[in-house]
């Protein structure tokens, strides 16, 4: 797989170059990575390179990092980290018809993914096809994850350890979005492959939706013939800033085989709300979302195996100075602060009436420059703490994290 799509990429690669007679012919399509468009503009909203008049064009971006953290009082030392390398190759078919994919290589090589390899047939605003692998979208990060957009290092735990972000399946849709006035609207209808029963079978050894994104077969066939459906809905006002609702449901069991019935049709249900703003007199940038998901557990589990989750994250961000620095004569100099929760396993124990703590609760503040605006420098503190199912004195863990991420 690794070898096939470097294959792909170094034919591109190639070609571009053999195009550059002359240098003014390579026009980059910078555009400001920072500037606060509906999020499912996101997969669009990337500098990407062209040359001269081809129809293909090339980006990406990476992510490295140093961080040291410890743990009820056990430390790793010291880790260097190569989080992501990520890839885009978009083309203009013709007038109204457009590719884009994107590969990740996560951890080196250790793990490397399609997240998104879709055509687009644009029809009028308010409606158009997507066919292909595409991001569902719930919440606001699964479609707007790239690392350079971000002044944190990690990832929101809600979307990431409880969300399955990034999260993307192969499937077709419709999409619109239409502007008036100071407002934006937008939606976007989604059916593709869904989970499988991994999300109770798994090694956490608890209810974890992430653990289906290992299930190599997903972009190749669906596990029992039920279509995941993903709808979300946005709205926009160029003073007050973005709010989206989102929602996503389907069966994620093998609930037949060969004519045979072998359990329930089992669901499961998440709903996600997301919003942005920017306060126009001090540029503070506001960015949150939140998820509830409800899961139908076969019986024959504990109820270690939660049925309902919920979580989300909270992000402020602050300019503090925005001024030339070390030659770059566009940086910014942020303070943020992300807070967050996750909820494995929400209610109760029948026997005994007491809450179930199987929880997480996170302090992250940073600082973070940016000599432009597709590049990031990112310095932060972590705190978690940590509580079991049964209530016991939390897990602590705390250190300091280092990385930068820019787009190619």
């Amino acid at each position: 797989m690794m070898k096939i799509c470097l294959s792909i990429l170094f034919i591109f690669t190639s070609f571009i170059v053999q195009g550059q007679i002359d240098p003014e012919l390579l026009r980059n399509f910078s555009i400001d990575t920072t500037e606060r468009k509906l999020n499912m503009d996101a997969v669009y909203n990337r500098p990407f390179i062209q040359a001269g008049k081809l129809p293909v064009a090339l980006g990406g971006y990476v992510e490295a990092n140093y961080q040291y953290l410890n743990e009820n009082g056990i430390s790793k030392g010291h880790e260097f980290q190569m989080r992501r390398l990520t890839l885009f190759v978009s083309s203009t078919v013709s007038k109204r018809i457009k590719f884009l994919t994107e590969l990740e290589f996560e951890e080196g090589t250790k793990e490397i993914n399609i997240e998104f390899a879709s055509v687009d047939f644009e029809f009028e605003p308010l409606l158009n096809f997507r066919g292909g692998i595409v991001m569902n979208p719930i919440g606001a990060f699964n479609q707007n994850h790239d690392g350079p957009k971000w002044d944190f290092v990690d990832r929101p735990l809600a979307a990431t350890q409880m969300l399955p972000a990034t999260w993307s399946n192969v499937g077709f849709g419709i999409f619109g979005k239409k502007s008036k006035h100071n407002w934006t609207y937008g939606y976007e209808l989604y059916l593709t492959n869904g989970f499988n029963e991994s999300i109770v079978s798994n090694s956490m050894n608890k209810t974890f939706l992430p653990a289906s994104k290992s299930d190599p077969d997903r972009f190749g066939q669906s596990v029992n013939g039920m279509p995941l459906f993903t709808a979300k809905f946005a709205l926009r006002n160029t003073k007050l800033g973005e709010v989206g609702i989102s929602y996503m449901s389907g069966i994620y069991n093998q609930f037949e085989k060969d004519g045979l019935v072998l359990d329930k049709k089992r669901a499961v249900t998440a709903y996600a709300i997301d919003f942005n703003t920017t306060i126009a007199k001090t540029g503070t940038f506001i960015n949150g979302e939140w998820a509830w998901i409800k899961i139908d557990v076969p019986d024959t589990y504990t109820e270690q195996f939660g049925r309902n989750q919920t979580g989300g994250f909270i992000d402020i961000v602050q300019p503090i100075i925005r001024k030339p620095l070390f030659g770059f004569t566009n940086s910014v100099l942020n303070a943020a602060l992300r807070l967050e929760y996750v909820d494995w396993n929400k209610g109760k124990f029948v026997s005994t009436g007491e809450n179930i703590s199987d929880h997480i609760y996170s302090v992250v503040p940073s600082l973070s420059w940016r000599p432009s605006t597709q590049t990031v420098f990112r310095l932060n503190y972590r705190y978690n703490w940590q509580t079991d199912l049964l209530g016991n004195p939390p897990s602590r863990m705390a250190g300091f994290q280092f990385g930068f991420s820019t787009y190619l």
